[in-house]
């Protein structure tokens, strides 16, 4: 069966040009598909009698729709098309993408307008071509932290209603990204509502946004040197004095030398998904972070006053995005989040080889555990897990730091 679809790409303007091929295909075309906003601005359009799908979540009855269609039509030589209106490029992410995932085998006819963060810079006459673009839209945070932990220039941000400008701002204040300039525009390309604001983060929190908007953030580089978090210079090994420590206890971290030693050791460069049981300060899950900002990040802890050190320490570094979840390890429901790579066990609680069982049934293959023995007791319950977890143990690295005791830095592999 033959799947043809005709995209359209528009902006936001209520009177909308089209060339005359694309009118010309519109006027032809029976089956139509787009946004409720995009059926308001092309409906007069549309020929007598067509038929319009619209893409609302979920998007599977959108496809099963498509389908029905497709499998109803009478196929012709050059195949019965579904016109579908999206916003701006349609392969930005866009629509188009959509339906080459979910049809890889479907013709597409591509018409594309410019697409919205191009329009917000075309208004500012501001050069694009350094802009880093990352979409916010039904998408979770961490594209949009590691830009700021990577310090990037000029960043895109496509927003949706619970990502906005607001919201976006007021997390970058809390971890300390306050050297941006913000440049939002709203409806663009609608001449009666298309607004463009420069505003800064502090007055971006207290304004309200109407939908759609993007924005454009620039930053200052005499503020960043002035300003900036200590992580956000992104040094190699964080200065241990500068972390809250667990009831002042200044011995109760990883030191900054181990610290380094055991991310090498865990090859996070290569990894995607890191787990860190028993954070204390978060000063192994904060180095990770800063480090290699495309890291998925989740720490777990069992003291409840880690949940504060995270808190403090995080946002004192800038460093988002790490999902802290406080409680016993054992007693954790590990099933819906996302699968490790890697895994430094910082803290056991003297249930090191139950801990070790249990990770191997989520580490993903190939994976590894980290582990930083400090008696020989602990190097012997290591290895005694690591073999009933089925995982073949690596060489060790022995190292000694000032007048701390001896550290062994175990590591096994699935």
């Amino acid at each position: 069966m033959k799947r043809k679809f005709i995209i359209i790409g528009m902006d936001d303007n209520r009177k909308p040009f089209f060339p005359p091929e694309v009118l010309l295909q519109i006027h032809e075309g029976k089956i139509f598909s787009g946004g409720l906003r995009h059926r308001e601005i092309v409906g007069t359009l549309l020929p007598e009698g067509s038929e319009w799908i619209s893409i609302t979540v979920p998007l599977d009855n959108v496809f099963a729709q498509y389908e029905n269609v497709f499998e109803a039509s009478t196929q012709n030589a050059s195949g019965t098309a579904i016109i579908v209106f999206a916003s701006g490029d349609p392969l930005f992410f866009g629509f188009a993408n959509t339906i080459k995932r979910k049809l890889p085998d479907a013709e597409i006819q591509l018409y594309p307008a410019f697409n919205s963060l191009q329009t917000l810079a075309h208004r500012l006459v501001m050069p694009y071509d350094d802009m880093r673009t990352v979409s916010l839209t039904g998408r979770p945070w961490q594209e949009f932290d590691r830009a700021l932990i990577e310090r990037t220039p000029k960043i895109g941000i496509l927003t949706d209603r619970e990502h906005t400008p607001a919201t976006i701002a007021a997390r970058m204040l809390e971890y300390g990204y306050n050297y941006y300039t913000m440049y939002v525009g709203e409806h663009l390309g609608n001449p009666e509502k298309e607004r463009i604001r420069q505003l800064s983060l502090e007055e971006a929190t207290k304004e309200t946004f109407e939908h759609p908007n993007n924005l454009l953030l620039c930053y200052d580089t005499d503020r960043w040197s002035a300003t900036a978090p200590i992580g956000s210079h992104r040094p190699f090994g964080l200065p241990d004095d500068q972390f809250a420590h667990l009831d002042g206890r200044a011995r109760m971290i990883t030191k900054s030398p181990i610290r380094l030693l055991t991310l090498q050791a865990l090859e996070l460069n290569r990894r995607r998904v890191f787990w860190d049981i028993g954070f204390c300060t978060g000063s192994v899950s904060i180095e990770a972070r800063l480090q290699f900002p495309h890291l998925t990040v989740v720490s777990f802890e069992i003291r409840p006053e880690g949940e504060e050190l995270m808190h403090t320490n995080s946002r004192h570094f800038g460093a988002p995005g790490i999902t802290a979840i406080i409680g016993d390890f054992l007693q954790t429901k590990v099933e819906d989040l996302p699968r490790p790579d890697a895994v430094f066990i910082g803290g056991h609680g003297g249930q090191l080889e139950e801990i070790l069982i249990r990770l191997k049934e989520v580490l993903q293959p190939g994976g590894c555990i980290v582990f930083n023995s400090v008696s020989p007791n602990s190097r012997e319950l290591f290895r005694k897990g690591t073999k009933t977890a089925g995982m073949l143990l690596q060489p060790s690295l022995h190292i000694a730091l000032n007048e701390y005791n001896p550290i062994e830095i175990m590591k096994a592999i699935l």
